[in-house]
């Protein structure tokens, strides 16, 4: 019997690997100049963070120089960090986020 059906196109032999995505950091990084509140804010309205996990972030990135804010595949953490930056932008502030290869 022939591995290939004329009706079904080609049969595999062997089922491809597949591999996990690689996963990306988002961090905020510390300014002196961004209040705390809008920090809180970005936490809670752009990685659906808890007003008490949003305030816990914040303070980490304030006394540490900056905070993760979740760890996500590269097209999410991509679009993440354009969003906190158009946001701080439009709201005057010079809030910086980043991604890393986790």
């Amino acid at each position: 019997m022939s591995t290939r059906d004329p009706n079904y196109g080609t049969v595999l032999e062997h089922k491809p690997e597949l591999k996990k995505p690689s996963m990306y950091k988002v961090i905020l990084l510390n300014d002196d100049y961004t209040p705390m509140d809008f920090v809180v804010y970005i936490l809670e309205e752009y990685f659906y963070k808890s007003r008490e996990e949003a305030t816990r972030i914040m303070l980490h990135v304030h006394h540490r120089g900056q905070g993760i804010c979740g760890v996500y595949p590269y097209d999410i953490a991509e679009t993440k960090v354009a969003q906190v930056i158009e946001a701080a932008r439009r709201n005057e502030h010079p809030l910086q986020c980043i991604m890393e290869k986790e």
